[in-house]
């Protein structure tokens, strides 16, 4: 089967640390049946290799719209018509601030763009806490909900920088829970 005969989560994962969680969320996602079709910003492509989310989900896992081999010759337009949800997760205060503010800046942001305005979107932030408390990043969220993005709030704890506060990707496990449950499977 192809993603086109299952429900397809189109799975962003930008450049924080935590990128390495969204093999987790890849993977959970793949064995509950659902075709994950995955876009790596430049900065996560540094973190997690898209080989490993071919490998996770038999799909190619794109870093931009020019690769030679791309899947469709307006790949930002082929996985927006294909996401039955567009998931951002991690999403780092940068792929926020692009998203909320309508910039074009990669492959990520720009099948944001081409979104169907009925698709369901939303993001899992993941950044340090002092980012995450930041008045900019409140004010990008705020944004993004009223662009009709959901967010999945990250949890609090010890980051990778080494400061316990919130701002963690949230738990793996829920973050496919909310995919299912926004997909109608049941998990």
């Amino acid at each position: 089967m192809t993603y086109q005969q299952k429900p397809c989560v189109v799975l962003g994962v930008s450049g924080s640390v935590a990128a390495y969680k969204a093999c987790e969320v890849a993977s959970k996602l793949t064995q509950s049946g659902v075709a994950v079709r995955v876009i790596l910003t430049k900065s996560a492509a540094r973190l997690v290799s898209p080989i490993l989310f071919r490998a996770i989900t038999s799909n190619a896992a794109s870093t931009s719209e020019w690769d030679a081999d791309a899947e469709a010759p307006m790949l930002h337009i082929d996985l927006a018509k294909s996401a039955d949800l567009f998931l951002v997760a991690p999403a780092s205060a940068n792929t926020i601030g692009s998203l909320a503010n309508g910039l074009a800046a990669d492959l990520l942001s720009t099948a944001a763009l081409a979104l169907d305005p009925a698709t369901p979107r939303a993001i899992a932030p993941a950044m340090n806490p002092n980012m995450w408390a930041n008045p900019a990043v409140a004010a990008n969220i705020k944004k993004l909900k009223s662009y009709g993005y959901e967010l999945i709030n990250p949890d609090a704890g010890w980051t990778a920088c080494g400061v316990t506060g919130e701002g963690r990707l949230a738990d793996p496990v829920g973050i496919v829970q909310f995919a299912l449950t926004k997909l109608k499977i049941r998990g």
